[in-house]
């Protein structure tokens, strides 16, 4: 029981830490668009290195 008393705050604790850390990431708009650099990635660079 008094077990307990430890990982039940703790889980709160994490699970608060999470949605703070899920909402920061929404607002600061880093999930806008998720499928841009996939395709990106496929296409072809009209520049080449030199």
């Amino acid at each position: 029981m008094s077990l307990l008393y430890v990982l039940l705050p703790l889980a709160i604790c994490g699970a608060g830490a999470w949605t703070v850390t899920f909402l920061w990431c929404v607002r600061d708009g880093q999930m806008d668009d998720l499928e841009g650099a996939s395709w990106r990635m496929l296409g072809d660079d009209e520049r080449r290195p030199q």
